[in-house]
């Protein structure tokens, strides 16, 4: 077969042929009587062979190794080959990325689409500085797509980055929630926290409504931050999860605050004042948490506190009795 036939027949141009036939990868077995180039079945053969093979994005090396060296395994150049794909699709999905965050922003000209850009690259900058300034400056200059704030916010170690971060997405308001909640079923606890931190500066129903769901988190850490988020927004779901984080002293004075702002009222405050009696009553409750649970009742205002605090200062415990005496007289002189 000659080799325009042989072109026609396999998809691969004449000139490639002659290419391959340079390289040594494949050469026609004969000629004809004229010198034309003469390829026998085999010889098609092996042209599909070497098309198959860098489809696979193997390179013309490659190949040539793959169907001449006898003791060439595949196994290890396809590892290779996964690994270096893998990579091709992180680069290009990364670049796909920037291209969809460039466009959301809506860039009115080229400055614009520059200015997108020097943001993005700040907010990946390695200079903690050059990222809180990216933040900052998301929200007065040029507008940078929500999802890239929320993306730097989740993976955001450093403290005031992540605090210029969580104020750049309150500034978003609803728009970062949807993110922000996928943030939440991540399989990395620093991620959870990080995304329920977030949501916890953002005001409105919606994001409250997501702080409600919080609640249910198996994650502990994700419970607690929602329960002090809650707390200071007068939402009486949080109460069970503060008075636990009382008892297990993790960020209790803070959860006491928010107990405090939730019996701003006279309903809210006896259920809670009653909260807080029933675990001082349990007999698992070890003498610290005892103390810091009478403490907690200083804030809660209302006659079921006050009953709750005499009666606590005839305790046993010597410092919950005197802890009891003291909240009492300061009510007395209020």
């Amino acid at each position: 077969m000659l080799i325009g036939e042989v072109a026609r027949r396999s998809g691969v141009s004449a000139r490639m042929l002659r290419h391959y036939e340079s390289l040594g990868l494949v050469r026609p077995t004969g000629r004809t009587g004229a010198g034309y180039r003469e390829y026998s079945s085999e010889d098609i053969r092996r042209i599909f062979h070497i098309e198959s093979l860098r489809s696979l994005g193997l390179s013309l090396r490659e190949v040539g190794r793959a169907l001449d060296d006898p003791g060439f395994t595949p196994s290890e150049l396809v590892d290779d080959l996964i690994s270096r794909t893998r990579e091709r699709i992180a680069r290009e999905t990364e670049l796909l990325t920037r291209l969809h965050r460039i466009d959301a922003a809506e860039p009115a000209g080229w400055e614009d689409v520059l200015q997108t850009v020097a943001l993005l690259q700040a907010l990946r900058s390695e200079s903690a500085g050059k990222r809180q300034r990216a933040a900052l400056s998301s929200v007065e200059e040029v507008p940078v797509p929500v999802e890239a704030l929320v993306e730097a916010a989740l993976s955001e170690t450093d403290p005031n980055v992540a605090g210029a971060l969580r104020w750049a997405l309150a500034q978003a308001g609803g728009s970062a929630l949807a993110p922000l909640a996928d943030g939440l079923g991540s399989p990395a606890a620093e991620v959870r926290k990080r995304a329920v931190q977030s949501i916890a500066e953002i005001p409105g129903d919606e994001a409250t409504a997501l702080l409600r769901d919080a609640l249910k988190s198996p994650d502990i850490v994700v419970r607690r931050y929602a329960a002090l988020a809650l707390g200071t927004r007068g939402v009486a779901d949080a109460v069970p999860t503060l008075i636990d984080m009382i008892v297990a002293e993790a960020n209790d004075v803070d959860a006491a605050d928010a107990l405090g702002t939730l019996a701003s009222r006279p309903a809210p405050a006896d259920r809670i004042a009653a909260a807080l009696i029933d675990h001082l009553a349990h007999s698992t409750t070890d003498p610290p948490a005892r103390r810091r649970l009478t403490q907690a009742l200083a804030d809660i205002p209302g006659t079921t506190a006050s009953r709750a605090l005499a009666d606590l200062s005839q305790d046993e415990d010597h410092v919950v009795a005197l802890t009891a005496t003291y909240i009492l007289r300061m009510r007395d002189e209020q």
